[in-house]
């Protein structure tokens, strides 16, 4: 089977509008976390969010284009079109029959529901839009990517919760491994700042409600943790095997070793707080890269900041590594960027690779009192420098679904 490389990134986060101002936001502790802005929200629970200040889709697309996508599918498209110019990938020579998408999604277009709900409700069924439904759907993201770039490959999203960037990756990986393409577009995308977003995931407790100091707010791994922070972006990725790469000289980020999946088989929203699960979805990951545990140096947590995931994500990680988890350094992109539902994956496998290209490990912020129960290295004390093999990513949601991959150092 053919070998599978990273080619090229792209991020657009609450910490930054595109790859490097995110990175670099990320590894000097930055939070993205503040009021929310979005919509009015002084009768809510929570009044605070991680969303992408100052994103302006007409640098992207054109108006009578961005009219015709919702939020999440536009962070898609402007990510996609960053991605094809950081990987030097040409679609007047690469045979684009041979490039896919797959991006993940939990929601979709939530906003646009929203909104012609409300149209229906006050002004009757003429009022809605026959765009309501090509803007709402998950697997626009993955269309409208199709048509910006060219790739005509295998077209898809995944939508499973939290965990859907990275199942997009996964999956992508597989498609060519298995010969089905060259190259593929994949990752996350995600924007559901919306009323009844916020308004749902309150009453289920959630949220953090730190709403009088938004940046400290998410704080993973903290013994004083209360929810987590919802956030929205896009990270993308393109994966080529590692003959396509070679052949049109492209630079290298990294290689995917492995690619673990798996189920709790327990609840309908909390993580197994054995973390059986999670525990097997790393433990493929790690088997079908054909290493030990004691290889990996680096795993990037899901780390939600919610006072069951945190643990239970400890406790996982233990099982897997053994005494080795103590040798480790993790980290929780979601202290800075909150968390970006069906786009974490994306993101946050954008920010491994870039550990491993650059050998930087990022910080967890917001790590003041460390819960006994959570008791490895999770970097809370700034970024640092190291020279990292192996980083593992970890992605779990709702449904009790759980996802890991293996990113490697590349060499030849």
């Amino acid at each position: 089977m053919p070998r599978v490389v990273v080619t090229g990134l792209s991020a657009i986060t609450p910490i930054g509008g595109d790859l490097e101002t995110s990175w670099q936001s990320l590894l000097s502790g930055k939070s993205g976390v503040d009021k929310l802005m979005r919509f009015d929200c002084s009768e809510y629970a929570t009044r605070i969010a991680a969303e992408v200040r100052d994103f302006d889709a007409s640098s992207y697309m054109t108006v009578k284009e961005a009219r015709r996508m919702d939020r999440f599918c536009q962070l898609a498209v402007a990510s996609a079109k960053m991605l094809m110019q950081h990987s030097g990938l040409d679609k007047d020579v690469m045979d684009m029959a041979q490039c896919g998408a797959i991006i993940g999604c939990g929601l979709g277009g939530l906003e646009t529901i929203e909104e012609f709900h409300s149209k229906l409700l006050k002004s009757g069924p003429r009022r809605v839009s026959p765009f309501y439904i090509p803007l709402l759907i998950a697997n626009m993201a993955a269309g409208q990517i199709s048509i910006a770039t060219g790739a005509k490959g295998p077209n898809l999203a995944t939508t499973s919760a939290c965990a859907s960037g990275l199942h997009g990756i996964g999956y992508a990986y597989s498609d060519i491994m298995l010969g089905r393409a060259k190259a593929m577009i994949c990752g996350g995308a995600e924007s559901t700042i919306t009323p009844m977003a916020v308004s749902g995931f309150n009453a289920m407790k959630a949220l953090s409600t730190s709403n009088e100091v938004p940046e400290k707010a998410s704080r993973p791994f903290d013994l004083d943790r209360n929810g987590f922070v919802i956030g929205e972006g896009s990270g993308l990725l393109l994966l080529e095997s590692l003959d396509n790469a070679l052949e049109r000289q492209a630079t290298i980020y990294a290689e995917v070793a492995g690619f673990g999946a798996s189920a709790d088989a327990y609840h309908m929203t909390a993580p197994d707080d054995s973390g059986e699960g999670m525990a097997l979805a790393m433990r493929q990951a790690i088997r079908e890269a054909g290493v030990s545990p004691e290889q990996v140096d680096h795993i990037n947590a899901h780390g939600t900041s919610t006072k069951l995931n945190d643990a239970s994500e400890t406790k996982a990680i233990k099982e897997v590594f053994g005494r080795h988890a103590h040798d480790m350094i993790l980290t929780a992109n979601k202290s800075m960027i909150g968390h970006t539902l069906g786009a974490a994956g994306g993101i946050e496998s954008v920010f491994s690779v870039l550990s491993l290209y650059h050998s930087k490990i990022p910080g967890t912020i917001n790590l003041d009192t460390p819960d006994p129960e959570c008791d490895l290295d999770y970097c809370a004390h700034g970024s640092v420098s190291r020279n990292i093999r192996y980083a593992l990513c970890n992605s779990f949601g709702f449904g009790g679904t759980n996802a890991a991959i293996l990113f490697k150092k590349f060499d030849e």
